[in-house]
């Protein structure tokens, strides 16, 4: 039996570290917990897709040209509809919309800004796989207590107040950082809550894997190749290679290797120049996470916090964990691809 003084809700913890800044308002604290909320009802949802006939796509694609899931729908839904007027949010901005979602104008707009994937690795949902749902937040910078706009949004990752994401799989778990530590709760089914099971998460040294899909060599440049190759010890049989691990949810990845060391890999390739990971929905948030628990993320150029978002959904290459894996990819990028790096640095 768990002691009654280890327990730590959630609640409780983001109220601690709200007493850890003097002249909090609470605004944050509150936007968190309903984050916890929407998880809470996504979770439920997930853990019942099957039955609750919510398995399957639906007849309509999102932005990206991707099929939507039924259960990406609702997670969607879900965390706009639990935002929307509370008053603590001034805009909100969606994987799944071409646009920004605006707060309705009967309702007061807040001082923060939040961006989402609502559920990441969806194609996973038939299958039973691991899937999560990632949240950025952005203090309103535009003047006024007004709606957020544009410039709201496209800020940064270096700026982040706050980013979280949740897996739902064999357990439901929530991480998040304000920028003092990363943290994770489990949530327990009996009573509805979200218990703190991982404090203060720092990515052990040296990482055990490694998380690329192999599938996509043909279309790797030589740097990417030359480094997968180091990962893998092929060419120094005196030194171990890393396990590979890859499940198609970048959640479940990056998560693997935030409590075990490793680095996740999504490069640039032929087919996709640019990557194909968000940059405002998926790569900022976990970059400011894995920054907080001792790692380090990567565009193959420079840090991704320091981008500069040009578009709502700008994509990325990733290469994101342990430092030293993450620099070592740099290191191999500047020498076999000098020519595509200088490309891509003008698309930056």
């Amino acid at each position: 039996m768990t002691s009654l003084s280890s327990l730590v809700t959630i609640e409780r913890h983001i109220l601690d570290q709200q007493g850890q800044h003097p002249g909090a308002t609470g605004r944050l604290t509150s936007l968190l917990y309903d984050i916890a909320l929407a998880a809470k009802l996504i979770a439920r949802e997930t853990t019942r897709a099957g039955i609750a006939n919510i398995l399957g796509a639906t007849s309509d694609e999102n932005v990206h040209g991707e099929k939507q899931q039924k259960l990406d729908v609702y997670a969607d839904q879900v965390i706009f509809r639990m935002n929307d007027h509370t008053g603590r949010v001034c805009v909100m901005a969606s994987e799944e919309h071409d646009d920004l979602l605006p707060i309705p104008a009967h309702h007061q707009p807040g001082y923060y800004v939040l961006i989402y994937d609502p559920l990441d690795g969806s194609s996973n949902i038939d299958v039973n796989a691991s899937i999560g749902t990632i949240f950025a937040i952005h203090r309103k910078i535009t003047p006024g207590d007004g709606h957020g706009t544009m410039d709201d949004v496209l800020q940064p990752g270096s700026r982040l107040v706050a980013a979280a994401y949740v897996i739902y799989g064999s357990s439901t778990m929530l991480v998040y950082s304000t920028g003092n530590g990363v943290h994770g709760f489990t949530l327990d089914p009996s009573v509805g809550e979200f218990l703190l099971s991982h404090p203060d998460i720092r990515i052990p040294a040296p990482g055990q894997y490694y998380s690329v899909n192999h599938g996509h060599h043909k279309y790797w440049s030589p740097g990417i190749r030359h480094y997968v190759a180091w990962l893998q010890a092929l060419e120094d049989t005196d030194r171990q290679p890393l396990e590979h691990r890859y499940i198609g949810s970048m959640i479940a990845d990056f998560h693997r290797n935030l409590l075990r060391g490793g680095v996740f890999v999504y490069p640039a390739n032929e087919r996709r120049p640019n990557g194909k990971l968000r940059l405002t929905y998926e790569a900022q948030p976990l970059a400011f996470i894995a920054a907080q628990a001792g790692g380090y993320a990567s565009d193959g150029i420079g840090d991704i916090l320091d981008l500069q978002p040009r578009d709502l959904h700008q994509r990325v290459p990733v290469f994101m964990g342990n430092r030293d894996l993450v620099e070592k990819a740099e290191w191999f990028l500047r020498r076999f691809d000098r020519d595509l790096l200088a490309e891509y640095e003008k698309r930056r």
